[in-house]
């Protein structure tokens, strides 16, 4: 949240708000079980929590960060964003493989969209009246009429693969997905032509691009770093910065106002070689990184 400063980190049960100008955190939002992602609808105070594990919505008040109410969902709600011409949430479910629609002052459920397959980003195009949704198990992206909550179109990602973030640049109509076969492809999000692709490193999660400095991020967590690219043009997308992060971490945001991004990041225990297990986080280790682009 640029304008009020502050940070929401999702966090296993809750969430953690930090204050972006002290680094202090300064509140908590408890009962968000699962919780995956936060979206924040300023002009109407409010802020809204996915909550994975009970499918569910936690609207909160902004200034407050007390409970207004839960709203259902679809199964396991993932991606979360605010739709502020029409005043509307949208969320990605997961396991429900559809994305559920509520208002945002009344928490009222408006629809929900079958999408066939597993949804992670979505970004939303007030102008064009589109819901564009990356489709990580269908390597295409959906289109969805914000009107009629139906899908009107399904691009093929190709050259992408399991895309799982999506960021968008408003201005030239370009959406950036970040994909498993270490890509950063360029989507016009007119036609869904892609226009240009760009390497990453291994294990993406997220993208974000700053519409002022035309810079596209890739949180590529397997590598431990972030891909930094410059939108030359609309044509063209150019690699400039390799930045070392750590391994895992891959949840990312970006300030516009500060030009900053942030990445959740924690330490793992080693693991034998060759070993398929999951690895597991070392208690305590917990942090955001922060890094300023100038």
């Amino acid at each position: 949240d640029s304008a009020a400063h502050r940070l929401y980190v999702s966090h296993a049960t809750h969430v953690v708000v930090v204050d972006t100008q002290s680094n202090k955190v300064v509140g908590d939002i408890p009962d968000t079980p699962g919780v995956h992602g936060v979206a924040i609808a300023t002009d109407l105070g409010r802020g809204f929590v996915s909550n994975g594990r009970e499918n569910k919505s936690s609207i909160f008040d902004l200034k407050t960060l007390k409970l207004i109410q839960k709203v259902d969902t679809g199964e396991n709600p993932d991606w979360i964003l605010y739709e502020p011409s029409h005043k509307e949430v949208y969320t990605m479910n997961g396991r429900g493989k559809s994305a559920t629609v509520f208002d945002a002052t009344t928490g009222k459920v408006a629809a929900t969209i079958p999408l066939e397959g597993k949804p992670e980003t979505a970004q939303a195009d007030p102008k064009a009246g589109k819901i564009y949704v990356n489709m990580e198990d269908l390597n295409s992206v959906k289109v969805i009429d914000m009107v009629t909550h139906k899908v009107s179109a399904t691009w093929p990602a190709a050259p992408c693969e399991s895309a799982s973030g999506m960021a968008f640049d408003v201005a030239n109509h370009r959406l950036f997905l970040g994909c498993d076969n270490k890509l950063m492809v360029m989507m016009d999000s007119t036609d869904g032509k892609v226009v240009y692709s760009v390497p990453i490193g291994e294990g993406v999660d997220a993208n974000s691009f700053d519409p002022t400095t035309k810079l596209a991020f890739a949180s590529n967590g397997g590598a431990g770093t972030v891909t930094i690219a410059h939108e030359d043009s609309a044509s063209v997308l150019k690699v400039v910065q390799t930045l070392k992060t750590v391994r895992g971490a891959r949840t990312m945001t970006l300030d516009p106002t500060t030009h900053t991004i942030y990445l959740a990041a924690t330490d793992y225990e080693p693991q034998a070689p060759g070993s398929k297990d999951r690895p597991k986080a070392v208690a305590g280790t917990f942090r955001v990184l922060t890094y300023q682009m100038k």
